[in-house]
């Protein structure tokens, strides 16, 4: 298995190395699943900061572009 630091490299040197989210550069946080240790790629430490900060938690992610995008949360519990 490929150290973190060797699949960053890989990432950032690969065609279109460019960061996922924001698209911007520098990116050189290596990003990972916490329960498995796998990287899932390689971002700038912003998005690598908002993920971490939002719990790595996709359904609190799809609140959270709902509420960018103009969608009022309501609870319906």
């Amino acid at each position: 298995m490929a150290t973190p630091e060797a699949e960053r490299d890989g990432t950032i040197t690969s065609p279109g190395g460019l960061p996922p989210i924001r698209r911007k550069v520098p990116a050189v946080h290596v990003d990972h699943r916490h329960a498995t240790g796998r990287v899932r790629g390689v971002l700038c430490f912003n998005c690598h900061s908002a993920i971490g900060k939002l719990g790595d938690a996709p359904d609190v992610l799809r609140r959270a572009i709902a509420y960018l995008e103009g969608n009022a949360w309501k609870q319906t519990t």
